[in-house]
């Protein structure tokens, strides 16, 4: 969001910033501000070259209050740093390691917190026994309520002591696994409501000569970013410092402010770099945990979770259902689209075709609206939240209309759209690929798939292998091509739209988290896969000149289009289609003898 929201605020601000220089220059020249150039930070009276001012001399370290209206912004064929690829000023310090991350930050007197945790959610502490723990020197047992933590000087020594806790808990009670989750959700999601309408499903059932019904499943996703959630708190004097990865240091401040009893105004936040979020940082409640015992201690207090916490306490990617019955009319043609999503929320559940009967409802998502024991775990926005669901489920089942026409699905997807910036970027995605009619399935393993997220136009094609064997998938190809509007910085752009592709093939090939009764099993990458650089296809990517149009955000929407592509194109490899995200080579392996 930071292109589309902040964006265009920064640049009012910086505009109205260099008009007010310029008539502070015309005042000292005596000169119209019409008559002034601005090259490299030196204004100049092009009537009289001798008179220079740099915007340092003209501002003299005084404090600048003065306003003008209206002040009108550059036009796109104006532009000099917008457009460009300058070098990133954070890449020499990252790729060296002078980078510093929450968990860097070691202020004099810090000690290292490890903190008991439950074996499930839904169990509960019935008692604990920290005699062992607090026999090992140095080591310092706090029990505050709910919190039980070790702590010492050295991370090393916290983590062995908090392994001498002897506790004692009541189980959690018996409740769902990844397998039985999903007729949990249809059982105890909410109401479904109507998010979008159009015509009357009846008579587009009339018109339509075939029907094409499926279910698509989504399992929870973890974060799993690199850096694991970390903070470190220091109070002195009343006031509170905190250095914490996250995405929000908002509201981070509120939460540790309450904590500590202290108003908004004592507590600092300090948002270094963060190693990864995807929306999966948007809280810190390990900024709070560090801020409890930072006041009982007296010291600065960091916590800092290990892998299986990060597992264990990650608000996944909800798990969803949704089921798609669509009509074909004889002409080839969708009659009616009939969309029911449960879990994942709304957002990219509209379609971009032109359907003339249509039904979208939702139940349940992250955005809330979740009954009380639909989810047992926490449930949160993950990159190109909802959509990423929505967009598989769409765009498969677009494919499968393709193929029951007998059409090429290219050829299908345009014979529905009247959006000229969607078909231009279909249009391209496919082009720059090489795409060659044919109906699936061809034996080729190509795939397509398009969509439209946070304003930004995507579409993109890919190649794929299939070991009819193991199951396992090669992706040897992607294409994307996207129109964001503005781009500001093209290399930054496209470093998104790489970083979408291979994220999107983990959620799309193997990442599930593996759970029961409200334990997570899934507690490192041993038994959660990520990609791997080895995975990684040759990667192409377009972006479309328009620079007229507001910029959209490309952090997200890439993702939107992965699993769909993939799953298309393993239908034209293989013949099998692929209904469950993720598609491992087990499902891939029954499908095939199914």
């Amino acid at each position: 969001m930071s292109m589309p929201l902040l964006g265009p605020a920064v640049r009012a601000a910086a505009a109205e910033a260099r008009a007010v220089l310029l008539q502070m220059a015309g005042e000292r020249f005596g000169s119209p501000v019409e008559r002034l150039r601005v090259k490299d930070g030196v204004v100049t009276d092009s009537g009289d070259a001798s008179r220079r001012v740099t915007y340092g001399q003209l501002v003299e370290g005084r404090r600048i209050e003065r306003h003008l209206p209206n002040v009108p912004r550059k036009n796109a064929g104006a532009f000099t740093v917008i457009g460009q690829s300058p070098r990133r000023k954070d890449a020499l310090d990252k790729v060296t390691g002078k980078a510093k991350y929450a968990g860097d930050m070691t202020p004099p007197g810090l000690l290292h917190a490890r903190i008991l945790r439950p074996p499930a959610h839904g169990a509960a502490l019935t008692s604990v026994d920290t005699s062992a723990a607090e026999k090992v020197p140095g080591v310092r047992v706090i029990k505050d309520n709910d919190l039980v933590a070790v702590l010492h000087e050295r991370r090393d020594v916290a983590d062995k002591a908090v392994a001498l806790l002897k506790a004692q808990f009541r189980a959690a009670p018996a409740g769902q696994d990844d397998r039985t989750i999903f007729d949990h959700l249809l059982k105890a999601g909410p109401q479904p409501q109507v998010v979008g309408q159009s015509g009357n499903l009846a008579d587009g059932e009339k018109l339509a000569v075939s029907v094409v019904e499926q279910t698509y499943l989504n399992s929870y996703v973890a974060h799993a970013a690199m850096e694991p959630h970390s903070a470190t708190v220091s109070i002195e004097n009343g006031k509170a410092t905190v250095w914490a990865s996250t995405q929000g240091p908002f509201s981070v401040k509120g939460a540790v402010a309450q904590a500590l009893g202290l108003a908004q105004d004592n507590v600092r936040v300090i948002a270094g770099y963060v190693g990864g979020g995807f929306g999966g940082k948007t809280a810190a409640p390990q900024a709070v945990e560090a801020a409890r015992l930072a006041k009982i201690t007296g010291k600065p207090v960091q916590v800092v979770w290990d892998r299986a916490e990060e597992f264990y306490f990650d608000n996944f990617r909800p798990a969803a259902v949704v089921k798609i019955r669509a009509g074909l009319t004889a002409a080839g043609k969708i009659a009616f689209w009939d969309y029911a999503v449960v879990g994942a929320g709304d957002r990219g559940a509209a379609t971009v075709y032109g359907i003339p009967h249509t039904r979208i409802t939702s139940a349940g998502g992250w955005q809330g609206g979740n009954p009380p024991g639909m989810h047992p775990f926490d449930v949160g926005p993950w990159r190109a939240p909802s959509a990423n669901t929505n967009t598989f489920a769409g765009e498969s089942h677009i494919d499968m209309l393709a193929s029951k026409a007998g059409v090429d699905p290219l050829a299908f997807r345009l014979n529905h759209l009247s959006d000229k910036r969607m078909i231009r970027v279909l249009q391209t995605a496919a082009d720059k690929f090489g795409w060659k009619p044919g109906k699936a399935p061809s034996g080729r393993g190509v795939g397509i798939s398009c969509g439209v997220y946070s304003s930004n136009y995507v579409a993109m094609c890919a190649e794929v292998a299939v070991d009819k064997s193991t199951g396992r998938v090669e992706v040897k190809r992607v294409v994307l091509a996207e129109d964001a509007g503005l781009v500001v910085n093209p290399d930054g752009t496209r470093q998104q739209m790489e970083g979408c592709i291979t994220m999107g093939m983990g959620q799309a090939l193997t990442e599930e988290v593996r759970f029961k009764d409200g334990a997570v099993l899934s507690q490192n990458f041993d038994s959660y896969e990520l990609p791997r650089f080895s995975w990684l296809p040759k990667i192409e990517t377009v972006l479309i000149d328009n620079q007229e149009t507001p910029a959209a955000g490309s952090g997200e929407p890439p993702m939107i289009n992965v699993a769909p592509v993939l799953a298309n194109a393993i239908f034209d490899a293989a013949g099998v289609r692929m209904p469950q995200l993720p598609m491992t080579p087990a499902r891939i392996l029954a499908a095939l003898k199914a």
